[in-house]
């Protein structure tokens, strides 16, 4: 066999904590809620849960270990993801609100979103967040290695299928953050002035995320 229980066991064990706590990807997908409503957020947690595996990929490849021990490549990825994450920021604030008229309900009955794009865009966007963050590559790169076993050989596809250990969590977790928060957008926004306000605050959010990000200096 070429994953043990064992290896899955010890890795769901050393992840659930570090994904269950609320994260830069949380406070990602709970601002893409606020914004836009349920459905765009978990547009974006599937995307976000694609980027990661991608992300594994690369770490499976090598591009972790390049991350951990260049500076420049570290901080070029820091400052594209950061200004990505800027750029939604501030156009869910621009756009808070827009196409409501004054005679329609704010939010839809079942929290859907009044606006927010086509899914597929939405989980593009995830996979991109998800992408040039740095933090995913360097965790990825500490965690997967110990619970490979070289014993038994094909050592790329064991990291491959390990990642989706962490992957499956998030994903789980992420999409139990999307519900609540997307059922606190329509608890919220029972008016148009009230719906507005409550996409410019996921906008914040997510423009604090970037500063965050940008600012932050973990794993250099």
């Amino acid at each position: 066999m070429l994953i043990a229980a064992s290896q899955v066991w010890g890795l769901a064990a050393a992840c659930a904590l570090l994904i269950v706590v609320p994260g830069p990807s949380v406070l990602f997908i709970v601002g893409r809620a606020l914004s836009y409503g349920r459905n765009t957020a978990l547009a974006s947690v599937v995307g976000n849960a694609v980027g990661c595996y991608l992300v594994a990929l690369c770490v499976a490849l090598g591009l972790g270990a390049l991350l951990t021990a260049s500076t420049t490549v570290f901080h070029v990825l820091k400052y594209l993801g950061a200004a990505y994450l800027l750029w939604l920021g501030v156009q869910a604030v621009r756009h808070a609100g827009h196409g409501l008229h004054p005679a329609t309900p704010a939010v839809p009955a079942d929290g859907r979103s009044t606006t927010g794009g086509r899914p597929w865009r939405s989980m593009r966007t995830g996979v991109v967040v998800a992408m040039t963050n740095p933090k995913p590559y360097i965790v990825f790169a500490a965690i997967l290695p110990p619970f490979v076993d070289p014993a038994a050989g094909h050592v790329l596809r064991q990291l491959l299928v390990l990642a989706l250990v962490p992957i499956v969590i998030g994903l789980v977790s992420d999409t139990v953050w999307a519900l609540v928060a997307g059922r606190a957008r329509t608890w919220l926004s029972g008016t148009p002035a009230r719906l507005r306000t409550t996409g410019r605050v996921g906008g914040v959010s997510m423009i604090g995320l970037g500063v965050v990000l940008a600012t932050t200096d973990s794993g250099h």
